[in-house]
């Protein structure tokens, strides 16, 4: 179903579209128009060509490791070949883990450092250097937090770290990009019905709770900012922090 906010042929690379969000994401943006390259892993590689199968319009599957350079050049270069171009990124790939300081090890650490803050990075930098060379402007939207403003609920310290630092590397994007059209916007979250929350925190019935619209959000929730984010209709806006979390942090 067509809701509003015109992204008819933009060419987006969704990471992390295996995921609750992320699937949700590639729903919305390919019921809307958009030609769609969903990126994940290769242990989800048929289930995310199922689903990429399952979409309307043009979208496809590919298979990479957001922390691997050489495997994200060869993704970016595919989409190049089959959509022409690259009109949006989605930074949306991301992972946790229920332990607090006392349990994190290093390995620990520098994994969910790796995916959520370096497989951003690599990505933004993939994106933006098309984005440069095309003169066309662009848009990349991050998957930041609720727990980058203030920190999580109990534990998760190198999550909170990693979506600390996207939003701080939101800006100095949004900056850089602006010479030459590009938008660069962060989606915060607070706490969605998805697999990672019941990995994170149990029963996310439990956590309604925390939140002041006593419920947790849906990921078409977060789906439906993303999409405002990558239309035209939001061209003013850069260097953005949308929190779309029910009431848990106010500014």
């Amino acid at each position: 179903m067509r809701r509003g906010f015109s992204i008819e042929g933009k060419r987006v690379i969704v990471t992390g579209a295996a995921g609750g969000i992320g699937q949700a994401v590639a729903r919305r943006l390919a019921e809307n128009g958009a030609r769609v390259a969903l990126l994940d892993v290769a242990r989800v590689a048929d289930a995310t060509a199922a689903f990429a199968a399952d979409l309307p319009g043009d979208c496809r599957a590919i298979t990479a490791d957001v922390t691997d350079p050489n495997a994200l050049a060869e993704a970016f270069a595919a989409v190049d070949t089959a959509f022409g171009g690259l009109d949006g990124l989605v930074n949306n790939a991301g992972i946790t883990r229920a332990e607090d300081v006392f349990d994190i090890t290093l390995e620990s650490w520098r994994d969910v450092i790796d995916i959520n803050m370096t497989g951003a990075f690599l990505c933004a930098k993939l994106a933006m250097e098309r984005f440069r060379a095309q003169g066309e402007g662009g848009r990349i939207v991050q998957m930041g937090s609720v727990v980058g403003h203030q920190g999580a609920l109990k534990g998760h310290l190198h999550y909170s770290a990693s979506k600390s630092a996207l939003h701080g590397m939101s800006r100095t994007l949004a900056r850089t990009g602006a010479a030459f059209g590009v938008t660069v916007n962060t989606v915060a979250p607070g706490l969605v019905r998805t697999p990672l929350i019941d990995t994170a925190h149990g029963d996310g019935a439990e956590m309604a709770a925390a939140v002041p619209l006593g419920r947790l959000a849906e990921p078409s929730e977060i789906a439906a900012a993303v999409h405002f984010l990558l239309s035209d209709d939001a061209g003013y806006i850069t260097g953005a922090v949308i929190d779309v979390n029910g009431g848990m942090h106010m500014r």
